[in-house]
């Protein structure tokens, strides 16, 4: 093991920054469902995944800006997610068998992205791929920067709604004691459908910043699955800077990993940190 160049490394420490941050905006959608709707929600990487295939259609086919595909690209996740949670509301389905019924609907995107995109990685080609800042001897990317500033500002945005707002304090209100939240007048069935739809729009958001930013194959989403819950469990269920600060964590230590050792270990750090959360602090799972 030979210890890099300080510019490989901080270079490294910048590229895990922004990978960070996209686990982080995967991560805020899949925390705030399970927190406070407890549904698990796998078909979160699915919607995507969808999302970055739409995504990457609509940008060379029809020659649409990538960021401009957000237009059609949220408010069609938003309305999958709402129709998920109906599915979940209407059956008072339990947090595992939210699981398994979303597994099941993640097997069926993906068989979906499959027939009409096949299995073959796909690398959206956009004049933002070879956009870059230079700091001093470092590149930024701007495809990940745009990342980097989206999952700030909305993680930022979803922390005042939850926090300061009448409909952020009710959500909460429902997670924690959802009787008593309807004694108060709460509609919990309306919250719940925003929110549901809220975070497939995340994912929509999340998909759009995937396709700019790597290739894209039907199967590879189920590789973000463990980084993703493990950024969700140190970050905490529920909350909306949590993930975004342990998704950084997270792909620094991956990054620096790679750096002074090899490739294959990074996966090792997601993992070691999600068993360590699990063992230590079995409480966080509800």
């Amino acid at each position: 093991m030979s210890f890099p160049s300080w510019t490989l490394l901080a270079q490294s420490i910048l590229s895990g920054v922004f990978a960070g941050a996209l686990y982080g905006l995967l991560g805020l959608g899949l925390g705030l469902s399970w927190g406070l709707l407890r549904t698990i929600n796998l078909t979160h990487f699915a919607f995507a995944f969808l999302s970055a295939y739409l995504c990457y259609q609509f940008a060379v086919v029809s020659k649409v800006d990538p960021l401009l595909t957000l237009a059609g690209i949220v408010p069609l996740m938003f309305a999958l997610g709402s129709g998920l949670h109906w599915l979940t509301d209407r059956f008072k389905l339990t947090p595992f068998s939210s699981l398994l019924l979303t597994f099941g609907c993640m097997g069926i995107v993906e068989s979906l992205m499959q027939s009409i995109w096949t299995a073959d990685p796909r690398k959206l080609e956009s004049h933002y791929a070879d956009m870059k800042l230079r700091l001093g001897p470092l590149y930024l990317p701007i495809p990940e920067l745009l990342t980097l500033g989206l999952a700030v500002a909305i993680s930022v945005a979803a922390w005042v709604v939850l926090r300061h707002t009448d409909l952020g304090k009710a959500l909460r209100a429902s997670a924690e004691d959802a009787p008593v939240a309807a004694a108060f007048g709460i509609n919990q069935r309306r919250n719940g459908f925003l929110l549901a739809g809220f975070c497939a729009a995340l994912a929509g958001v999340a998909g759009v910043c995937i396709a700019l930013s790597s290739s894209i194959s039907p199967s590879q989403m189920y590789t973000w699955v463990g980084v993703v819950f493990a950024a969700v469990m140190l970050g905490g269920l529920g909350s909306a800077l949590g993930p975004l600060v342990a998704g950084i964590v997270i792909g620094v230590s991956e990054a620096v990993t790679m750096a002074v050792t090899s490739p294959s270990w990074a996966p090792l750090v997601s993992f070691t940190l999600l068993i360590a959360i699990l063992l230590v602090r079995p409480g966080r799972v509800r």
